[in-house]
């Protein structure tokens, strides 16, 4: 992989998060570097990647992070459009739907967990 279109994953096995974008990526034919993150020692790039959340996953692309794993999605969906089946649907009605039920059960899950 050319260091032009480098893709690196920071996750910990566990996360649904990551393992959606994972799966995204695969779908997708992009390889890419996966970095197993200990969220209870959290390396240094992580923290400098996302400093806001300092969660997982973060995608880097080129040296340029994107985080959240829904963000990741879409952005992975418009850079590699031409690459497999897209992942999102394109109607924006039918767009919207799939958020919210996305957002409904991130939450629930959120809910469950504390």
């Amino acid at each position: 992989m050319g260091e032009e279109n480098r893709v690196i994953v920071h996750g910990m096995w566990g996360s649904p998060f990551v393992k959606r974008v994972e799966l995204a990526l695969k779908i997708k034919g992009i390889g890419f570097q996966y970095v197993e993150e200990d969220l209870q020692n959290k390396t240094l790039e992580l923290l400098k990647f996302n400093p806001i959340c300092k969660k997982v996953p973060v995608l880097i692309h080129n040296g340029k992070p994107i985080c959240e794993s829904f963000v990741i999605l879409e952005y992975i969906d418009q850079v590699w459009k031409n690459n497999g089946p897209p992942l999102l649907l394109q109607d924006p009605y039918k767009r919207a739907q799939i958020r919210f039920w996305a957002d409904f059960i991130h939450n629930q899950m959120l809910q469950f967990c504390n």
